[in-house]
This record gives structure tokens, C-alpha cells and sequence, in this order.
């Protein structure tokens, strides 16, 4: 029996960055291309060869959800909770007309409470045989927890889960929710991811690893992908929610639509469990998958949100794919990284990179990538990186990468709405 598939629609957007926490913020932020990095505050980082990141700032966890519940919640919690109330109240979903039964959530995090993990072990350690901890510890450390407590909070009983990539985590989340929805298994679900590993593990883990940048004397310019002297990633946190919803239900209560999902893809790399392939042949595969799965030519995207984690060899492998899968279309594309400016959010990146894109589809603006100052001959001059200033052009579709560590690579494509 062949299946129909039904359509599915961006109706709220929700965000937590270090640009700002509101969606007006983050937008604003990308198209002025403004850094969200400085030195870091949630710790002393002195002993780090990393010694700054891209925080949320002005987010008072204490004083939007109240001193009690905001202890009983890891930092990367209140970020998913704060960006899925903006994306159901966007969305008009908290409505008494809504089938809760019918709506999910699907929220992801690469980590999850590393902070509470962190200190309840540092707890532990200074007086061990008190055995002291806490019963909040489980609870806030699982980063499934994140979408228990959106459905709790708004009581919607559909689907609920997190997915776990890595880096790709939000991006596979979108596209399990993408197919729920046009499988006729819900109506609506809040979907996204969440992160909040600036912590000293955090910090420690990736530095050791080299995979952060150095660039002590200049955070602001530190994330510089494509650019010749890139030396890796800066950390961020924060979370993106996105309220995606079956097509003829949103037009049947009059929900707000800002653009049309058109297709995921997936595939891994199969090559190394940090460094991508060479060739970028996950990134090809996966890319391929999306169009695809949206029943579309190369030909018919305008804009991609690459991966683009300003690391020399993630670069690199990612833009030859684009040369692979695009052809000479890939001239007529515009390409940017945000992660130049939010920098790299791990679980929560596809969430937040997706909201770029859906932003850039609806307004017809590319956001840019900034801190480029000087050529790389490994890159092709003739590809456009929308180097350091937003640009206007019709914007078709956009489609959006996001590689994970393990070689988990997830593709999702929005497009403009039509009838």
C-alpha cells in the first residue's frame, strides 16, 4: 500500500545563543555579524590553554523559573525550556483547542548536565565517605530530561524522546520529527537541542584533544572558518527550538508559517571517530540523501549552512563535497558558517544552524561568515563563503549540515512556502 506523505511546516522558532536570547537577537546578531565570544566567566580558565568561548550572557535562570525549580534543572535544561517557550507561544500551540495527545517533543543535547556531573563527582571527592549526593543528580544530569519536562510542562503526550549524535544530535532530532509528521503520527512537535559545556570538563576535554582554538589574545576572531590561520573551533552553548507541524493543520487553526521542510538526510563517515573524511565522502552521501529525500535538484538550493567548524581538516573536506554534489552550481550558491559567530554548539548546533537557514529563507538574507582575513588556496576563490557581510538574494531553499563526532552527519532543507 503506498503512503501519502503529508507536508510539514516551520510554525515557532525559539533560541538561546550568544548573540542574544530571543529569535529578533540571534537574527540580528548573524546579519550584523556580530562574535559571541570573550573570555570565559562561568570559571576561572587561567590554568587552560583555551581560555575563552561563546557564553550565553544576561540569562538568570533564578529569576525565569524561580530560585527552587532553576536548582533542580542543569544549565543546558534551562536553555531547552526557555527556547521551547518561545517557540509554542510563537507557534500559538499552548491553545485549549490544540490535541495534546497529538503533539510531541523531540529535544536533543550532544552531552547533556555536564556541569552537574562535574560538580556532584567534585562533591563527592572532597569528603568521600559522606557518600553525599544529591537525589536531583540522575535527573538533571540524563539529556532526554530536557523533553520530559517540556511535555510536562505544557502536557503534550505525543512522541517524546531525545536523539544522540554527537554534534549532528538536533539535526537527526528534526528529521525524526520531520518524519513523524508527515507520516500522520503526530500533528505538531517542538523539536531542537540544547547544550551548556562551557565547564572546565568541557573546555579540558576539547582542548586536549586540539580541537579548540588558541586564540587567547583575540576571541572575537578566533572561529575563522575557511580562513588560512583557522586553528580550530570555539565552544558555545545555548539551545534552538523549532516547532515543526504538519502542513494542513497549520493552515486549519491559522498558525504562523515561516517556511516548508523539504527533506533530511543521513549517512557516517565510516572513517575516524574525530576527523572527517578526507574527501568528505559522509558529506557527499549525506547531502545527496537530503536532496533526494526532498525530490530535488542541486540546481534549486540557494544558500547551505555549512558545518563549517573552522578546523583545518573539517573545512576542507566539507567544501569538497560541495564541489562534488553541486557541480558548477556550487558557483551560483551562497555558503556561509554562523558558527564564525555563535561558535561551535555542539548537540545544539543543527538546531540553531536550522534557524539561520529557516531566517534566511523567510527574509531572503544570507548571513555571513565573519573573521575572514586571508585566502586559503585550499579552498576555490570562485565559491562564494559570504565573507564578513551579510548578503541580499532570493533564497529558494537553504539546506544546513551538521557532522558529528563518530561520523554522524545529518542534512535537513527548508524552502519557501507555496500553496
Amino acid at each position: 500500500m503506498q503512503v501519502t506523505l503529508k507536508r510539514v511546516v516551520v510554525t515557532g522558532l525559539g533560541a538561546v545563543t550568544p548573540l542574544g536570547n530571543s529569535i529578533n537577537d540571534y537574527w540580528q546578531g548573524l546579519i550584523n555579524g556580530q562574535s559571541g565570544a570573550a573570555p570565559i566567566t562561568k570559571f576561572d580558565a587561567g590554568k587552560f590553554k583555551t581560555r575563552f568561548a561563546c557564553e550565553v550572557k544576561n540569562f538568570d535562570a533564578d529569576a525565569i523559573f524561580g530560585r527552587k525549580e532553576a536548582r533542580k534543572l542543569d544549565p543546558f535544561a534551562h536553555y531547552a525550556l526557555f527556547a521551547a517557550d518561545q517557540a509554542v507561544a510563537d507557534a500559538r500551540l499552548n491553545d485549549d483547542s490544540i490535541d495534546k495527545d497529538r503533539v510531541g517533543v523531540i529535544f536533543s543535547s550532544g552531552i547533556g548536565g555536564i556541569l552537574t556531573f562535574q560538580e556532584q563527582l567534585f562533591e563527592y571527592w572532597k569528603e568521600p565517605a559522606l557518600v553525599r549526593f544529591s537525589p536531583f543528580f540522575i535527573p538533571k544530569m540524563i539529556l532526554d530530561i530536557a523533553a520530559g519536562h517540556i511535555s510536562i510542562k505544557y502536557g503534550f503526550r505525543g512522541p517524546n524522546f531525545a536523539v544522540v549524535s554527537a554534534c549532528a544530535s538536533s539535526t537527526h532530532a528534526l528529521i525524526d520529527a520531520f518524519n513523524y509528521l508527515r507520516l500522520g503520527k503526530a500533528n505538531a512537535i517542538v523539536v531542537g537541542g540544547a547544550e551548556a559545556a562551557v565547564t572546565e570538563a568541557g573546555i579540558g576535554g576539547f582542548s586536549v584533544m586540539k580541537a579548540l582554538s588558541e586564540r587567547n589574545d583575540s576571541p572575537q576572531t578566533a572561529s575563522r572558518p575557511f580562513d588560512l590561520d583557522r586553528d580550530g573551533f570555539v565552544l558555545g552553548e545555548g539551545a534552538g527550538a523549532i516547532v515543526l507541524e504538519e502542513y494542513e493543520h497549520a493552515i486549519k487553526r491559522g498558525a504562523p508559517i515561516y517556511a516548508e521542510m523539504a527533506g533530511g538526510g543521513m549517512s557516517a563517515d565510516a572513517n575516524h571517530i574525530t576527523a572527517p573524511h578526507p574527501e568528505g565522502l559522509g558529506a557527499i552521501l549525506v547531502m545527496k540523501d537530503a536532496l533526494n529525500d526532498a525530490n530535488m535538484q542541486p540546481q534549486e538550493i540557494d544558500y547551505i549552512n555549512v558545518h563549517g567548524t573552522s578546523t583545518p581538516l573539517g573545512d576542507v573536506s566539507e567544501a569538497k563535497a560541495i564541489a562534488n554534489i553541486f557541480g558548477s552550481h556550487a558557483y551560483q550558491l551562497n555558503i556561509s558558517s554562523t558558527k564564525s559567530m555563535t561558535g561551535h554548539l555542539l548537540g545544539a548546533a543543527g538546531a540553531v544552524e536550522a534557524i539561520a537557514s529557516i531566517m534566511a529563507v523567510k527574509h531572503n538574507i544570507v548571513p555571513p561568515t565573519i573573521n575572514h582575513f586571508t585566502y586559503d588556496p585550499a579552498f576555490d576563490p570562485n565559491l562564494n563563503f559570504t565573507f564578513n557581510q551579510a548578503q541580499h538574494r532570493n533564497i529558494r531553499a537553504a539546506l544546513s549540515n551538521t557532522f558529528g563526532f563518530g561520523g554522524h552527519n545529518a542534512s535537513v532543507i527548508f524552502k519557501q512556502i507555496t500553496t
